[in-house]
């Protein structure tokens, strides 16, 4: 038997509805179901939310809390969080047109919607502020950084813009605020290559091991900033999981600001918005693959220039 055909569900508060496939299982209620599967939500919070009709079927009707599990069919929700703490700092469109939106995301705000973040996210707040309920990322940034990032809109055009990333066609730039140290002789401008890879003892980073390149940065001084800091262009050739990141802390000079590198530090309840990760996502360029435009889009946003 088929899968019915997925709904096409209007956003809520900028929130795209989730599907939730319902395998077999020994659940007697839809609630018991749900609120085992999605667990940062507590049971009482779903019950209330199932009476006031946020869970619907297949076929978009309203599922009470005393609906009965039925394995083969897909449920459908907002995501929303009792508490998200506000990120006070707001996004910037740069540039829209029928096929492409280009935002330049602050510090500390998440692209996408996941754990503690959902509607502080930048692409729930471009949903809500545009209505567009298709965008969609065509690259990833970090929470910590800032800068361009580039969402599709039509899902016709996605793979286009996503595989531009993919087969390294685009140009990106990179400034970062690190520590000058002259003892290190390293002869900028430098092409540096080395091989990534995931801490078996901590995901959240990652190390320089032995082997083939896989991640490759080009790295030259902007300026120096008094006797201790420097501005640093980055730019990367390839698309590693914090790549900009390990690799600069590997030369000994660590990105101002990092909670990752060298030293993972616990996650705090709330960021401290004083000490924002000094990496921003500077420029972009690529030949645009459905109409064959030169576009190039730069970031309006400065890093702090303190020497202190």
């Amino acid at each position: 038997m088929s899968r019915p055909q997925k709904l096409d569900l209007p956003l809520r508060e900028g929130v795209s509805a989730s599907a939730l496939a319902c395998p077999a299982g020994p659940w007697p209620l839809l609630l018991d179901f749900i609120a085992e599967r999605l667990s940062l939500v507590s049971r009482r919070d779903w019950q209330a939310r199932m009476a006031a009709g946020e869970v619907l079927d297949d076929r978009g009707q309203v599922l009470p809390p005393e609906a009965p599990y039925r394995a083969g069919r897909r449920v459908y929700y907002w995501r929303w969080l009792a508490q998200e703490h506000e990120i006070p700092f707001e996004e910037q469109i740069l540039f829209q047109d029928d096929e492409l939106l280009v935002a330049d995301k602050p510090h500390f705000l998440p692209v996408t919607p996941k754990g503690r973040y959902v509607q502080q996210t930048l692409l729930t707040r471009l949903k809500r502020r545009t209505g567009i309920a298709t965008l969609t990322p065509v690259h990833r940034l970090d929470r910590e950084t800032a800068g361009l990032t580039l969402f599709a809109i039509r899902p016709e055009s996605r793979d286009a813009y996503q595989r531009l990333f993919r087969e390294r066609s685009v140009e990106k730039v990179y400034e970062a605020i690190a520590p000058w140290r002259a003892e290190l002789r390293l002869p900028l401008p430098l092409c540096y290559r080395s091989r990534l890879q995931e801490r078996a003892e901590a995901f959240m980073q990652m190390q320089e091991v032995a082997g083939e390149p896989n991640a490759e940065t080009g790295i030259a001084l902007i300026e120096r900033l008094g006797e201790a800091w420097a501005r640093y262009e980055l730019r990367p050739s390839t698309g590693q999981k914090h790549q900009l990141r390990a690799q600069m802390c590997a030369l000994g000079l660590p990105i101002r600001g990092d909670r990752i590198y060298p030293q993972l530090q616990p996650e705090q309840a709330e960021p401290d918005y004083r000490e924002p990760l000094c990496l921003l996502a500077r420029s972009v360029a690529f030949t645009d693959p459905l109409n064959g435009q030169r576009r190039r889009f730069e970031s309006a946003r400065q890093l702090p220039l303190s020497d202190t």
